[in-house]
């Protein structure tokens, strides 16, 4: 395997620092658990953090929620990234390509210190604009290298940084952003997708409009660079009308003169991402500069063997929008000093191999995508050998289950013995629990075992560890990049509940696993209500709110049924008004209303018509239930009737669940 196995480094330069036997990839991760604090010490070192002034204890407090992490130190995500400027200005931190240049076959690079030089610039005109250190600034942009440049001038002030992505629609958006109250929008005037080009100004009028937090608007130019079909001018009244700044992106990163990173106390927050529950408005989930940074760190030099381009020459590419938390994960690449090629765009269009064409020609070591994707692939009968991909070292894949066919199908048509990075983690934790290495064996259907640092297991419903046995997903300890907390939750009510609700002071991330003997592990899905449509996640509340506003729909219902390696199926049941029935045309309305209000990525895989909505005695929708029984369980394995407020709404499910067995 042309790999070098990075933690063979680590594991020596922690047995010299701390004096201990890590003979092999096992014991450094059972070490790391057992000794968190040396563990997060010895990193801190091995990385060379910068900081000003020292830290007093590495973990003073490992409670969680709550766990305090290197207190007294300074950081800034942005500086300790930038540092890579000064030892390789000239050469590319990133290669981009959007569809209409992939068709061209030329790619745009940005170099080291220009990204350096238009973060600074970018961070001291937000500066110009009023915005100081803790106020929030939102992007509405694709993977594009402006979106890099705004979010490290963002870091750089000390800003608080949200993202999400231009397929996302007007009310999606407007319920993330709207909870955080950001000073600046960051927005683009389109963008485009499968060769169809999306004017995205009539949006961000609306968006301006539902936003009066909103003081100044920055507008990057992506219509014109984006090709494709030609569009009418939009006329966006709101825009017209709107009173506030509004700048050229070209103008703001144009100054020689820049702002300097500004240090910061390690948990100052760095971004907002937003991990939706199954009730109420998305999470607005607060990350940290020191937690993330070093994170993001280990994960990618340990976990998918990453270095600096310098000297490895890795690229490294992860298939991405920007409303996924990889789009973090991958510019986080930056951080080791290794370049990241973004690609905007469909991966499959005009053609089958345009990811692995564009792999090919930007010379990326790495390539990472969805797991549906490289499923895709196998089913369509495409083979990548047909491109020249002799620069890959691994392939990385996220968001659901990977089947064992699939790391069979990368052996035959991409090379025998490829390293398979397969992880599980989450917009929660902006990191990993389940990862690999290239030190220990690949099973099929395996990921290779629990991360460093993560103490996690599969719990049963009354705690007991589970080997081998599919269970809770538990981490006991904490982790440097949990969450700070929910932005607009002061009594971390809404964040208790999310993930210490069952087990007081442990962790339930809400996905089914399953850990081997041997250590490997298998993630089967989700084990709460959320949908996971390949790693986009999303809280029903969001779909029930489109669906429920068209008016033949009284009630509603969805489950994402993600379980033990089968395809997700996720159908939306509607109870619908007297005398009306589900028809061809209502079902393309429903469709339609979910692609315009929230994103294509959840329209439904069916529609079907139910007599009720099945509802608790405090009027919740029976959602977990529902999933259970159509996964298979009993209904008396899975809900107290005595606790329903419409009890007979579940025979038609019942019936329903017969009839796909």
């Amino acid at each position: 395997m042309d790999t070098i196995a990075n933690t063979v480094t680590l594991r020596k330069f922690m047995s010299h620092r701390y004096g201990v036997d890590l003979a092999d990839y096992r014991a450094l991760r059972d070490w790391s658990v057992r000794e968190l604090a040396a563990f997060w010490g010895g990193l801190w070192e091995y990385f060379a953090i910068e900081s000003p002034t020292p830290y007093e204890a590495v973990l003073k407090d490992g409670r969680m929620p709550g766990a305090r992490w290197f207190e007294g130190a300074q950081v800034n995500y942005a500086r300790q990234l930038l540092r890579h400027a000064e030892e390789t200005g000239d050469s590319p931190a990133i290669v981009f390509r959007n569809e209409r240049m992939h068709r061209e076959g030329h790619s745009y690079e940005l170099s080291w210190s220009e990204l350096a030089r238009r973060s600074a610039a970018f961070g001291a005109e937000l500066q110009a604009m009023g915005v100081r250190r803790g106020d929030r600034v939102a992007a509405y942009l694709p993977n594009i290298p402006e979106t890099v440049i705004a979010f490290l001038g963002c870091a750089s002030i000390g800003a608080i940084w949200s993202l999400c992505a231009p397929d996302m629609g007007v009310a999606t958006v407007r319920d993330r952003f709207a909870q955080i109250e950001p000073k600046v929008l960051i927005a683009c005037d389109g963008a485009v997708y499968g060769g169809k080009v999306h004017d995205r100004r009539e949006l961000v009028g609306k968006l301006l409009s539902s936003l009066p937090s909103v003081e100044s608007l920055v507008v990057v130019p992506n219509l014109e660079r984006a090709g494709g079909p030609s569009v009418p001018s939009v006329r966006a009244p709101e825009l017209e009308t709107w009173t506030g700044r509004v700048s050229n992106w070209d103008a703001c990163v144009r100054s020689a003169e820049g702002a300097s990173p500004e240090w910061l106390p390690f948990d100052h927050p760095l971004w907002i991402v937003y991990s939706s529950g199954t009730t109420g408005l998305p999470k607005p989930i607060v990350h940290g500069h020191g937690g993330v940074m070093l994170e993001m760190l280990k994960f990618h030099a340990f976990h998918l063997n990453l270095g600096p381009t310098a000297t490895t020459g890795d690229r490294f590419h992860w298939y991405s929008s920007t409303g996924w938390v990889m789009w973090n994960v991958q510019i986080s690449a930056l951080l080791l000093g290794t370049t990241i090629c973004l690609y905007d765009g469909h991966p499959t269009f005009p053609r089958a191999d345009t990811l692995w064409s564009y792999a090919s020609q930007v010379g990326a070591t790495f390539l990472g995508a969805g797991a549906a994707y490289f499923a895709m692939c196998m089913k369509e009968g495409f083979s990548p050998r047909d491109v020249d991909i002799s620069k890959l070292k691994a392939l990385g894949a996220t968001g659901s289950p990977l089947a064992v066919e699939v790391y069979e199908w990368g052996y035959r048509e991409v090379r025998e013995g490829i390293w398979w990075a397969v992880v599980a983690g989450g917009t929660d934790l902006a990191s990993a629990f389940l990862a690999g290495t290239p030190e220990l064996p690949t099973v099929p259907g395996e990921m290779q075992g629990c991360a460093l640092a993560a103490d996690v297991e599969a719990w049963s419903e009354d705690g007991t560890p589970l080997v081998d046995e599919v269970g809770e997903l538990v981490c006991k300890q904490p982790m440097p990049s949990m969450p700070l907390m929910f932005w607009g939750d002061p009594e971390h009510r809404r964040y208790i509940d999310s993930y210490f609700d069952v087990f007081p002071g442990r962790w339930r991330h809400g996905d089914w696993l399953r850990i081997a003997p041997s250590g490997g592990a298998v993630i089967f899905g989700r084990s709460d209500a959320t949908l996971n449509r390949h790693g986009h996640r999303l809280g029903t509340s969001e779909l029930y709110r489109v669906v429920e506003a068209v008016p033949e729909v009284l009630d509603s219902l969805v489950v994402d049924l993600e379980y033990l390696g089968r395809p997700s199926y996720m159908p939306l049941f509607v109870a619908l008004r007297p005398g009306v029935e589900l028809d061809s045309a209502l079902r393309e309305t429903l469709r339609q209303r979910i692609r315009e209000g929230v994103s294509p990525r959840f329209v439904p895989d069916d529609i079907l018509q139910v007599p009720e909505i099945p509802r608790t005695l405090t009027g919740k929708k029976q959602e977990l239930p529902v999933k259970k029984l159509l996964l298979g369980r009993a209904l008396t394995d899975v809900v107290n009737r005595d606790a329903c407020a419409n009890p007979a709404a579940f025979d038609w499910f019942v019936e329903f669940a017969q009839r796909r067995r």
